[in-house]
């Protein structure tokens, strides 16, 4: 039984997982589509695009609601998203105590842009413990669901993929892990998950488990070590 292996890298998404910023993200982004004529709700918008980055946001709106946003849409929701945050952002509930006393190797990878993952982690206290290495979706050709942003992430950091864990909250990013060969863990404790407590979505995607609390991720890389 012996020969217990930790992984070569831990990956976390960030909005929902290191800060409790979907609520705010997607309340902005809810209102911004309104504002321009889509006939949609915070649940609807909640549900099919949490952890989808902007440009596959305005494509599915697009192709399912007729709607073309006009010029400058997309700095506009960044710039009204970002002025939120200022009041409103948090980390998540132990994130950055369990960071500090985490002892592997780790990186963020996110749908959001390289600004406003600055400014989040920024805001929260977070951006030191990760020593420069954010990537972005804005630097691959393909965001979450394809597996791009997670094998950049690990090539950049020089780890093996199937020795990478990923902790994520959404849909698309659990499959985008799951397609570049990575364990997912998934975490359902921001708050956008009143829809489904359960995050039966996170385990169907293939995700190996869930849990709520971050304060549990250092037992669990422990526990599941030995097939990760």
């Amino acid at each position: 039984m012996g020969g217990q292996r930790r992984p070569d890298l831990v990956i976390f998404d960030c909005d929902g997982v290191l800060i409790d910023s979907e609520p705010i993200s997607l309340a902005r982004l809810t209102a911004n589509l309104v504002r321009i004529g889509v006939p949609i709700d915070l649940d609807t918008v909640a549900r099919r695009f949490t952890g989808t980055s902007m440009t596959s946001i305005m494509a599915h709106i697009a192709a399912d609601y007729g709607v073309a946003a006009p010029d400058g849409f997309v700095d506009a929701v960044r710039a009204d998203t970002l002025r939120a945050f200022e009041a409103e952002l948090t980390a998540i509930a132990g994130a950055g105590d369990v960071l500090e006393a985490l002892p592997d190797r780790r990186c963020v990878a996110s749908s959001s842009d390289p600004a406003r993952l600055t400014h989040a982690l920024t805001l929260t206290g977070l951006l030191p413990l990760f020593h420069g290495h954010v990537f972005s979706a804005s630097m691959v050709a393909r965001g979450k669901p394809h597996p791009d942003l997670f094998l950049y992430a690990a090539e950049r950091m020089g780890a093996d993929p199937a020795r990478c864990l990923v902790i994520e909250d959404s849909v698309p990013g659990v499959t985008a892990a799951r397609a570049a060969g990575m364990r997912v863990f998934g975490f359902a404790g921001g708050g956008h998950w009143r829809h489904d407590p359960a995050a039966q979505d996170l385990v169907a995607a293939g995700a190996a488990l869930v849990f709520t609390d971050f304060h549990r991720l250092p037992g669990l890389i422990a526990d599941h070590a030995e097939d990760a």
